[in-house]
């Protein structure tokens, strides 16, 4: 692991020097305790934000001022409270949690905060996080992100239906875990939840969503269909975050963007 990223590794001064540096960034990743089917462990987002996001960093100029804070463990994860060990808490709490950690970074001079967030169920609640901590703190510019939503190529290794129904633990979340993990992948490769009858013009995630609850929709937990699962395909897929994240983050630590004043 290289520790120099690492926030809560550094002494203060280093801090307070590297926050003074123009274009100061701290990245956060966020995961959730939620279950992900009967073969995928509950803290399977976690684990990907932190994988990918060191090998980002790893491969990133030294020179660069950017640090990561330890993961948030426990996020927004309702959808998934009908299958036991999934945690999940309020939207409030989280809120308030990103808006008081937020603030003691602008305030210890970093100029910029990155959610890096891999569960799919609190996009929203981390958008709406970030637009109260810019309220409440404009000198701090506010990036909430999702893992999977930036880096070009990921849909194109995953065929249909699944590219389009596979919502959770199925082909893609399987196979990186394969890569990354395969001790904590189980045996099991469900294919469940898949085939909905969802009315016309609706989707569960798309255009026009629904607010779903997993157990609603399977008896596993898997949305999709883990069959073909392959460390050989979750290596590909994360060859592919792991490139587009250090691209744009690259971008954003060499750019004077957003103009602040």
């Amino acid at each position: 692991m290289d520790h120099q990223h690492h926030l809560q590794r550094l002494a203060w001064p280093q801090v307070e020097q590297l926050a003074a540096l123009p274009g100061s960034t701290v990245v956060w990743p966020w995961g959730a305790v939620e279950q992900h089917g009967p073969h995928l462990p509950l803290g399977t987002d976690g684990l990907f934000a932190e994988r990918v996001l060191d090998a980002v960093l790893a491969g990133l100029d030294p020179a660069l001022p950017i640090l990561r804070l330890p993961l948030q463990t426990i996020g927004f994860s309702p959808e998934h409270c009908g299958f036991p060990g999934t945690l999940s808490l309020a939207p409030a709490l989280l809120i308030e949690l990103t808006v008081a950690v937020g603030q003691q970074l602008a305030a210890a001079g970093f100029q910029r905060l990155v959610l890096f967030n891999a569960h799919g169920g609190q996009i929203a609640l981390l958008q709406a996080a970030a637009r109260q901590l810019g309220l409440l703190t404009p000198q701090l510019a506010v990036f909430p992100c999702f893992l999977w939503s930036g880096p070009e190529g990921i849909a194109e290794l995953l065929p249909e239906p699944e590219r389009s129904e596979g919502l959770h633990a199925g082909l893609a979340e399987t196979s990186l875990m394969l890569h990354l993990a395969p001790q904590l992948v189980g045996q099991d490769r469900p294919c469940d939840g898949t085939g909905l009858q969802i009315p016309t013009g609706w989707s569960l995630e798309a255009a026009a969503p629904l607010a779903w609850f997993s157990h609603n929709l399977s008896s596993t937990g898997v949305i999709g269909d883990a069959r073909g699962a392959s460390a050989t395909l979750g290596g590909q897929l994360f060859d592919l975050l792991v490139a587009g994240w250090r691209q744009r983050l690259e971008a954003l630590l060499t750019s004077p963007w957003p103009a602040l004043h």
